[in-house]
């Protein structure tokens, strides 16, 4: 067996091979590739193993021994070697793994709040996350504000002795607006420093758009990091999955909180992101970012376009604060795979318009594919203000910033040049 002495190993490295050549969630040392966990329950040896590994789990001291697997919805390999690895990507105490991003959201916020406490909330979030905050959360007595993130002082007149959480996407679901995470942290540390342990309020940041290659939320100031493993971090649109990475003092409750409203992720969709997603992921941002930069120039100097939304843009309106966050490990600005355009026209003509350019993409084009989602190999385009967000009622959605024009790509790893022709073929259509 390889006893590796060296320490200082990349984390794209150790992505590939785990944070060591060793875990304690199992032995596959003969494996080159960790196998596939397939049981829904595991033989203990005595009644009396059995019984310590209920008491084991979810224990405090867990998270450095060696689990005793009982039961799939408990714990299993897969599912727990993938959390280590994305504890070490996102720089966190721990992760734990959920069956989808939005069970991932509604745990941490299930295990942060209670009912009669307060979330604050960025005003421009995903669809569905916006559902959950405002359709759902009231009926448990949970109250909600959303607000403008990108202005602090305005979040901070929102506070309120009952606020628990302050969540936010950056860079924001569909529009890519930037918000000041290390601004946030020191205007929450002031609130903070005059209350009690259990009501001190904690950042949640979702971390879809950038994953851990182009951002790490909790070292720019955030408690909590979470992620949609079904975008960026799988990488290839074959399985859902969630995650949730911050101290190790909420480990416990998470898991609980898992085990009980069953929302755990599957050991086959584990393994996908396990064995591809993760150690693939620096190589193919690295792809996509380049791609998504060519693209979004090309976007912004065509008369067709009224603007770009891209943090490589000098244009972005936060791109001084985006040259901060957005960062790889190496210390290169990262402005991530993802970009955001509004056709020019008054709304219904331009909503039109990219119906357009949409729907002769959607049977024209072999690199440009119409779909929901993000992150993949393949370049997805959708139109957000009917598809991914249209929980959110109209007249919301442009207070929010998202333009009924809007379209949102997100860059897969096909040759930037067929991209940039196929675009510019479809734009030939409109006036």
């Amino acid at each position: 067996m390889k006893k590796v002495t060296r320490k200082n190993y990349r984390v794209s490295s150790k992505l590939i091979h785990g944070p060591e050549l060793m875990t304690k969630q199992w032995d596959f040392s003969h494996h080159v590739v960790p196998p596939q966990s397939s049981s829904v329950t595991y033989a203990v040896s005595s009644a009396q193993r059995g019984a310590l590994g209920f008491i084991q789990f979810a224990s405090e001291t867990e998270l450095n021994q060696e689990p005793i697997l009982i039961y799939d919805r408990l714990e299993e390999p897969n599912r727990n070697m993938l959390e280590e690895r994305l504890a070490l990507a996102e720089g966190g105490d721990m992760a734990v793994a959920f069956t989808t991003g939005m069970a991932a959201i509604s745990a941490v916020l299930g295990v942060l709040t209670k009912s009669g406490e307060h979330i604050i909330a960025h005003h421009t979030l995903y669809g569905c996350t916006y559902s959950l905050l405002a359709n759902w959360f009231p009926r448990d007595g949970k109250n909600v504000t959303f607000t403008n993130l990108l202005d602090i002082e305005k979040v901070m007149r929102e506070i309120k002795k009952e606020t628990r959480v302050i969540y936010l996407e950056t860079p924001s679901n569909p529009t890519l607006e930037i918000i000041d995470l290390g601004e946030l942290r020191k205007a929450v540390d002031k609130v903070n420093s005059k209350r009690k342990k259990e009501e001190k309020i904690k950042i949640v940041v979702d971390n879809t758009f950038a994953t851990p290659f182009c951002q790490r939320p909790i070292s720019l100031g955030a408690d909590i990091s979470l992620a949609s493993l079904t975008k960026g971090i799988g990488g290839f649109g074959t399985d859902m999955g969630g995650i949730v990475v911050g101290p190790k003092e909420l480990r416990t409750a998470l898991l609980m909180y898992r085990k009980d409203f069953g929302g755990v992720l599957a050991p086959k969709s584990a393994w996908p992101t396990l064995v591809y997603g993760l150690p693939t992921l620096d190589i193919r941002m690295r792809k996509q970012q380049a791609t998504a930069m060519q693209v979004a120039e090309f976007l912004e100097k065509h008369p067709k376009i009224a603007r770009v939304s891209y943090p490589g843009l000098k244009s972005h309106p936060q791109y001084k604060i985006a040259r901060k966050q957005l960062v790889d490990c190496d210390g290169n600005f990262a402005p991530g795979s993802m970009l955001y355009f509004v056709i020019k026209g008054k709304p219904a003509a331009a909503s039109k318009s990219g119906s357009v350019i949409i729907d002769h993409l959607a049977e024209k084009s072999l690199v440009i594919t119409l779909a929901v989602s993000l992150g993949m190999i393949k370049t997805l385009i959708e139109h957000p203000s009917s598809m991914t967000h249209a929980a959110i009622p109209i007249n919301e959605q442009e207070k929010f910033g998202i333009d009924p024009g809007g379209i949102r790509l997100s860059m897969g790893i096909e040759d930037a040049c067929d991209i940039i022709c196929d675009l510019e073929n479809a734009l030939k259509l409109i006036k």
